[in-house]
């Protein structure tokens, strides 16, 4: 595959901060694999930890109602579960 067909490019150096979720073991080896193809396409080995948040980002960046909500200095209105009786 050639790095013009993934959508994450180059990872960018950032300073972090630790963030630990679960996700179902399907996710968790696409995660890897993608990670295989990235280190493929631009020639530096990375794993899916390092690509989780570079995905998240670019996911956000993308998403019109997060931006727009973003823009205006609205806060993100969270939602609750519907109580159930």
């Amino acid at each position: 595959m050639s790095a013009n067909k993934l959508r994450l490019g180059p990872l960018p150096r950032q300073e972090v901060t630790k963030l630990t979720f679960a996700c179902p073991v399907s996710l968790k080896v696409d995660l890897d694999r993608y990670a295989a193809l990235h280190a493929q396409a631009y020639g530096e080995a990375v794993d899916a930890a390092t690509l989780i948040p570079h995905m998240l980002e670019a996911f956000m960046a993308r998403d019109r109602g997060f931006r727009k909500t973003s823009a205006n200095g609205a806060p993100v209105a969270l939602t609750k579960p519907a109580s159930h009786p």
